[in-house]
C-alpha cells in the first residue's frame, strides 16, 4: 500500500477505486486490482 498527500488522482487510476473512510484516514480500494491500494496521511 503506498501513501500518498493527495487521493484525488489516484482514484482516477482504475475503474474500480474507491475513496473510503476509516479511523480518520482516507483509503483507495480497488477490489478488481488490489495493486492499486493507497492511503492519505
Amino acid at each position: 500500500m503506498k501513501v500518498y498527500s493527495s487521493l484525488k488522482s489516484k482514484k482516477l487510476r482504475g475503474k474500480g477505486c474507491k475513496i473510503v473512510r476509516r479511523h480518520g484516514r482516507i483509503y483507495v480500494i480497488n477490489k478488481q486490482n488490489p495493486k492499486l491500494k493507497a492511503r492519505q496521511g
